[in-house]
């Protein structure tokens, strides 16, 4: 149940994602018609743009969100909206992380538009801006250095605006129309730091290389600045340059420039004509700032509408799912119940389970436990008293019956066996480790002073006890050994035992039977380290080490 579960809720976030997915296509369908548009014709480009972003928000696309803020923003300008063109770019800025490919061209549009708004030092910061940011296209950077220059000149920075300007390698400059304006700028920049420059004739040249590639828009800014250099000392060379930007104006459709036009014509004009040139001037400023406003409602009017419609879509979504998750809400409940049911019978099962094992686990711990008691105080109590009396030249019968007494005593009580609680412990290490002398055997003990066991517990001591007589009866089982020597060592609070004999060693893998397994059992239960060397030449190496506690 809980499965089927699992899958309504997977088809409900499967259909939302197939949504956001299936709308990627148009989206990106309605971006390339707009881009289509741009400066063909803008308010259409525009509406193309703000229906892709309907789309882009939906599927949370901030990197088209930008570009398509980015292109909007470009619509605005070219149509005069100033104003509308700043605000949809610091809109689009909120979508873009550091070093979106898309901040090139954002810098980009606001340093012209605050170039538009004559507020020059902004515009040569936003192109500085721009020109941090990674472009791949040279010719963008080369045009956004001309734009920098052109800015600071504004500003009378004319040698900062040459600097700007010159930095730029004509050579790899390949559009002739961007190369013409970088000139013109230069030479125009010059003029206007020293105007005794002989500016005329390099515009000229200029002027008959954009009027061959046909850049009308080149020539209309030569036209300008021909009638600008001659308005004081040639008004009727400057009146002829006039009239010829105001006619290329025209050819070009930029009122704009057909206004700047009129004004340099009535700087120079006949005074008879300057009626008639502010007419001329009132009648087109008026039309420009009607044509400004209308756009920008147009413009208004779009994100507007667009709004509207994807607000009212998003409400006949909204019901439409609320009544969709109403019926899979009682699904659910109804699901969950069943589920929680089964759950809590299947955690009923293994808890009873989990018990049962617990108990059978305990049982085998305690067998475990009980044999390696057996096999620790019984069978090698045993075999240290057959070392004895297979090492003894004059059989005692009583020492040994007293000593078969002690293990059986201890085997009947086994689990309160206190060895070393009734002799000093040292002595009773150094006895165990001398009964294993004989004939063929020699034991050492070292270091085995009483300093070492005083602030040890009873339960640690019984653990080191059988420890030892483990490696003791291993060694006499089958080792062959001849010498046996037992080192303890106390370093700080860290006790060291070192075993080693010159027995055969152990050969092959490490194969924990009984005994060494309940060695290593034991070591761990005092948290302590056993380590087997077994690459020495002859004989085995044993440390055990742990902490006093």
């Amino acid at each position: 149940m809980i499965r089927y579960l699992f899958f309504i809720l997977l088809f409900f976030i499967a259909c939302e994602k197939k949504t956001a997915t299936h709308n990627a296509p148009e989206a990106d369908k309605l971006y390339e018609e707009g881009t289509g548009l741009l400066l063909k014709d803008n308010i259409e480009a525009y509406k193309k743009f703000q229906e892709a972003l309907n789309y882009y928000y939906k599927t949370r696309d901030s990197s088209n969100i930008s570009k398509s803020l980015i292109c909007q923003a470009i619509a605005q300008k070219y149509t005069g909206d100033i104003f509308g063109a700043e605000t949809t770019l610091v809109d689009a800025l909120t979508f873009m992380k550091e070093g979106d490919e898309s901040l090139y061209s954002a810098y980009s549009t606001l340093g012209e538009i605050k170039y538009a708004q004559k507020e020059y030092s902004s515009s040569e910061e936003w192109y500085a801006k721009g020109l941090s940011e990674k472009n791949s296209s040279q010719k963008d950077k080369f045009d956004m250095l001309n734009n920098k220059g052109a800015a600071e000149y504004r500003q009378k920075k004319y040698s900062e605006a040459l600097r700007t300007l010159q930095s730029i390698d004509l050579k790899k400059v390949n559009d002739i129309n961007l190369k013409n304006r970088i000139k013109e700028n230069i030479v125009y920049t010059q003029w206007l730091q020293d105007k005794n420059y002989p500016a005329q004739s390099e515009f000229e040249e200029l002027l008959k290389l954009k009027l061959k590639s046909n850049d009308n828009w080149g020539a209309n800014s030569s036209y300008s600045h021909l009638a600008e250099i001659n308005q004081d000392n040639n008004p009727s060379g400057s009146l002829y340059y006039a009239h010829q930007m105001l006619n290329m104006a025209e050819k070009i459709k930029s009122p704009d420039d057909r206004l700047e036009a009129i004004e340099k014509i009535s700087l120079v004009d006949n005074p008879s004509n300057a009626i008639k040139n502010f007419k001329q001037y009132k009648h087109l400023s008026d039309s420009i700032q009607s044509y400004k406003n209308d756009n920008r409602n147009r413009f208004a009017y779009i994100k507007y509408d667009g709004e509207k419609k994807e607000i009212e879509n998003q409400r006949l979504k909204g019901e439409k799912i609320e009544k969709e998750f109403q019926l899979l809400w009682q699904y659910f409940i109804s699901g969950l119940l069943v589920a929680l049911l089964i759950i809590i019978i299947i955690l009923y099962k293994k808890r009873q389970k989990k018990l049962q094992q617990e108990k059978e686990i305990e049982v085998k711990n305690t067998q475990l436990k009980m044999s390696k008691k057996v096999h620790d105080v019984v069978a090698n109590g045993i075999y240290q008293v057959m070392t004895k009396i297979e090492n003894q030249e004059d059989f005692d019968r009583d020492k040994a019956l007293d000593e078969l007494e002690f293990v059986y005593e201890k085997s009947r009580d086994i689990s309160y066996d206190k060895i070393g609680e009734e002799k000093e412990f040292s002595k009773v290490i150094s006895e165990l480790i001398a009964s294993f002398n004989s004939e063929t055997v020699k034991t050492f003990t070292a270091g085995n002073s009483p300093a070492i066991w005083d602030p040890i517990s009873a339960a640690v001591k019984e653990e080191v006890y059988q420890m030892i007589r483990e490696l003791m009866v291993n060694m006499k089982k089958h080792s062959h050994a001849s010498h046996v020597a037992v080192k303890f060592e106390k370093i700080n609070n860290r006790v060291d035992i070192q075993y080693k004999d010159n027995g055969i060693g152990i050969s092959g893998d490490l194969i924990y039977k009984n005994g060494l397994r309940n060695t290593a059992s034991r070591i761990e239960a005092i948290n302590g380290t056993i380590t087997f060397d077994t690459k020495i030449e002859k004989g085995l190496k044993v440390n055990l080490s742990f902490l006093v506690s």
